[in-house]
C-alpha cells in the first residue's frame, strides 16, 4: 500500500496543507490535541474534495442517462446476437461509440478521489511513525499523535499490534473496536447506495452487461471494503465513512429530484406529482416542469409509468404542455373517461370460479330439460287422454270394433300381402 502511495506524493503536500487550515480552525474551537479537531479536518477534506467533484458527478448523471436512453437498442442487440456473445459486444461498442456513451463513466468518481485517498494514507502512516511530512512540522506530528477519536488514536490500525497502540497511548480493545464499528458502517452505507441504485432507480425490464456490472459491485464493494480496512489507519476510515455518507445523501437527492426513466423512483416521483397538480392546479418548480417537457416529447415512446402519469394528468381535468405546464382540459378528461370505459373488461375468473360456474349452468340445463320433459310427458298423457274415443252406446256397424290399449290411432298402415 506504501508503494501504491508513494505514487501520488505530488498530491501529499496539498493535501497537508488542506489539514492543516481546517485544524487551525477546528483547533481554535475544540483544542489543538483533540480528536475532535483532527477528525473534523478530514471530513472538511472530504467534503471539499466532493465539491470539487461535482462536475464529474454531473457527467457521470448524464451518462447514466444516455445508457438508459440506449436501453431499448441495446435489449434489440441482445436478442438479434443472442447466440453469439463476441459478437454481441462488438455491437455494443459501436453503439457507445457512435452516441459518445461511456459505461464506465459510473466510476469518474471514485478515480478522481484515488490520489487523495493514497496521499491522506501516507499522511497518517508517517504520523504513526512518528515522521514529518509535507507541512506537518514535529509541534503538528506531536499534537496528530495525541488526537483520539472515542479513544482510537487517529493514525491506528485494527492489526496493528498491541505495543505499537500503547506507544500512542491507547489500549488495543478500544483501538480494535472502534475500527470495527467503523468498518461495519462503511461496508453497510456502500452496500445500502449500491442497493439502492439498483432497486429504485434502475429500469429493470432491460438486463443489460451494464446492469450486471451494477449488480456485481453491489456485493464486491463492501466485501473489498470490509477485507482491505483492517489495514487503514483510524483517520482514513474516517475518511471513508465520510465519503460514503456523502455519496449515499447525493445519490438519494438525484433519485428524488431526477429518477431514471422506468425506475421505481420515477412512478414514486410521478405519483408524487400528481398529487402536487391536484392540489395546486400547476406544475411547481423549474425541475418538475423539465421532466413533465421530456415526457410530452417523448410522444408514443413513454413508458407504462409516463403513460400512466399523462392519463392520471386527464383525470384530473389537465393536458400536458410542450413547456411542461399544465392548462385545464375538458377534452382531455372526456377522452379519459371514454378511453377508460371503452377499455373496461370482465373480471377475469379464476380456475375454480370457473369450474363452479360451469357446474352451475350443467346442473341449470338438466333442471330445465327434466322440467320441460315432465311437462311433454304430461301434456302428451293429457292429449292421450283427451284423444282417447269414448265408447259408442249404439255401434254403427259390426265392423266397428273398440281400439285396444296401445293401438296406434289414426288411420292403420296396411299390412303386406305376405301377412294377410
Amino acid at each position: 500500500m506504501d508503494a501504491i502511495a508513494s505514487l501520488f506524493s505530488i498530491i501529499t503536500w496539498p493535501v497537508s496543507w488542506i489539514i492543516v487550515q481546517f485544524h487551525s480552525l477546528y483547533g481554535a474551537i475544540f483544542g489543538d490535541d483533540t480528536g475532535w479537531a483532527w477528525g473534523l479536518s478530514i471530513v472538511s477534506l472530504v467534503v471539499l474534495i466532493r465539491i470539487c467533484l461535482i462536475p464529474l458527478f454531473v457527467k457521470q448523471i448524464k451518462s447514466t442517462r444516455n445508457m438508459q436512453v440506449l436501453q431499448p437498442k441495446m435489449k434489440a442487440i441482445q436478442e438479434r446476437y443472442k447466440s453469439d456473445k463476441q459478437r454481441q459486444s462488438e455491437e455494443m461498442m459501436k453503439l457507445y461509440k457512435e452516441t459518445g456513451t461511456n459505461p464506465l463513466s459510473s466510476c469518474l468518481p471514485i478515480l478522481a478521489q484515488s490520489p487523495f485517498f493514497f496521499a491522506l494514507y501516507h499522511v497518517l502512516s508517517a504520523i504513526a511513525s512518528g515522521q514529518t511530512i509535507g507541512v506537518i512540522d514535529q509541534a503538528l506530528l506531536d499534537s496528530a499523535r495525541q488526537a483520539h477519536i472515542f479513544g482510537a488514536p487517529l493514525a491506528a490500525k485494527f492489526v496493528d499490534t498491541e505495543a505499537k497502540v500503547e506507544a500512542l497511548g491507547a489500549s488495543l480493545t478500544d483501538v480494535r473496536i472502534v475500527t470495527a464499528v467503523m468498518i461495519v458502517m462503511m461496508s453497510a452505507s456502500q452496500f445500502f447506495t449500491q442497493r439502492q441504485l439498483m432497486t429504485k432507480n434502475v429500469d429493470l425490464t432491460v438486463k443489460t452487461p451494464f446492469m450486471q456490472q451494477q449488480k456485481m459491485l453491489m456485493y464486491i464493494f463492501p466485501v473489498m471494503f470490509a477485507v482491505m480496512g483492517v489495514n487503514f489507519p483510524v483517520g482514513v476510515l474516517v475518511y471513508w465513512l465520510t465519503t460514503n455518507v456523502w455519496t449515499m445523501g447525493q445519490q438519494m437527492y438525484v433519485i428524488n429530484q431526477n429518477p431514471t426513466p422506468g425506475s421505481k423512483a420515477q412512478d414514486q416521483y410521478l405519483g408524487r406529482l400528481l398529487k402536487s397538480v391536484a392540489a395546486h392546479g400547476e406544475i411547481r418548480g423549474r425541475t418538475r416542469r423539465n421532466m413533465v417537457k421530456r415526457i410530452v416529447s417523448k410522444g408514443p415512446d413513454r413508458n407504462d409509468i409516463e403513460r400512466k402519469f399523462i392519463t392520471g394528468l386527464a383525470k384530473l381535468g389537465f393536458a400536458a404542455q410542450e413547456d411542461g405546464t399544465v392548462i385545464k382540459s375538458d377534452t382531455a378528461l372526456a377522452e379519459s373517461e371514454g378511453g377508460a370505459q371503452r377499455r373496461q373488461q370482465p373480471k377475469r375468473q379464476t380456475k375454480a370460479q370457473r369450474q363452479t360456474g360451469a357446474a352451475q349452468q350443467t346442473g341449470a340445463k338438466g333442471t330445465d330439460s327434466t322440467e320441460s320433459g315432465s311437462k311433454a310427458s304430461l301434456q302428451k298423457q293429457g292429449t292421450s287422454q283427451d284423444d282417447k274415443p269414448k265408447p259408442a252406446s249404439k255401434p254403427a256397424s259390426g265392423s266397428s270394433r273398440q281400439a285396444k290399449s296401445g293401438q296406434r290411432k289414426g288411420p292403420q298402415r296396411p299390412k303386406h300381402p305376405s301377412k294377410k
